[in-house]
């Protein structure tokens, strides 16, 4: 397992010969754009990189809710995963959700074929779908692809619940005592999101099993949100890609989320999708983002460097 969450690759030559890097994206197809590989393809455009986006299923929904969701095959997503890295130099393996305990295991089989390339693996909520399923799944990704995950990432319930489901302490599992769970499978790192803090506030920790490496919080929004995680996770994923030192990158797509979230928009009826595209509006000084804060084009986190877009 790759244990350098740098990318093996030198995605930052100068001159006429430089190309961004190249993230393979394993994921679902989402209808409405919230999550997916529409988030993949555009967080990680939005930071400099480029998408090779590997279609795992698609999804069933609209902004609101998800209905259903129908999984390719194994063979459908091994043969698109291996046809391009066979044509393609790839930096980062990015994987969100992919359906089944048998795409699980071809991607985790891809992946030990290639194992200077880092791997960046976001488990989602998946509280819509059937108990059983969840539980095979989360299994399958625990055994097969976790021992090949660089950096996992997710929100601090959904951890919680997968890899402290006996936890017995008063006290919530610190981002340390999730690392360490995660460790125990063979994770080097690991990004917790939506960590609780008073005052409407919520944390978010790059932890090791020991120690804290990044922490960034940020004030809650009050708005219900679709395809967070999955910005973050490519976000970070296309920083890691492009050379970016692994806590440096962290807090850039920490940066880069916050924005999105705050010039968040609602297509539709249901939730409230991250505009990933922020800084290509035109700005308005006279709009208000989502928090009730002015001109959301604006920068409000100098951590995301306008020079990637």
């Amino acid at each position: 397992m790759p244990t350098n969450p740098t990318s093996s690759a030198d995605p930052t030559e100068t001159g006429a010969d430089a190309q961004p890097a190249c993230i393979l994206c394993f994921n679902a197809n989402d209808p409405s754009g919230a999550s997916g590989l529409a988030a993949d393809i555009t967080a990680i455009a939005s930071v400099g990189a480029h998408a090779l986006p590997v279609m795992a299923g698609a999804y069933a929904r609209d902004t609101g809710e998800i209905f259903d969701h129908f999984e390719l095959s194994d063979e459908a997503v091994t043969e698109q995963a291996r046809s391009i890295l066979e044509d393609v130099p790839v930096q980062v393996f990015k994987v969100g959700f992919v359906g089944s305990p048998e795409n699980l295991s071809a991607i985790a089989e891809i992946s030990t074929d290639y194992p200077a390339i880092p791997v960046v693996a976001y488990m989602p909520n998946l509280s819509w779908w059937d108990d059983v399923k969840i539980d095979n799944y989360q299994d399958a990704f625990r055994e097969l692809l976790l021992p090949q995950t660089t950096i996992l990432t997710g929100n601090h319930s959904t951890l919680w619940r997968w890899l402290l489901p006996d936890w017995e302490s008063e006290r919530p599992p610190s981002a340390r005592d999730i690392a360490r769970a995660a460790q125990a499978y063979g994770v080097s790192y690991t990004l917790v999101t939506g960590i609780p803090l008073p005052e409407q506030q919520i944390d978010n920790v790059l932890a090791s099993p020991e120690s804290v490496i990044e922490s960034r919080h940020f004030e809650r929004f009050d708005a219900n949100f679709s395809g967070s995680g999955y910005t973050l996770a490519a976000a970070l994923a296309a920083l890691i890609a492009t050379g970016e030192d692994l806590g440096a990158a962290a807090i850039e797509a920490l940066g880069y989320l916050d924005q999105c979230l705050g010039a968040g928009f609602r297509p539709g009826m249901g939730q409230v999708l991250p505009d990933r595209l922020f800084w290509a509006q035109p700005q308005d000084e006279d709009a208000e983002s989502i928090s009730g804060e002015t001109d959301p084009a604006a920068p409000a986190d100098p951590t995301f460097s306008e020079t990637r877009h």
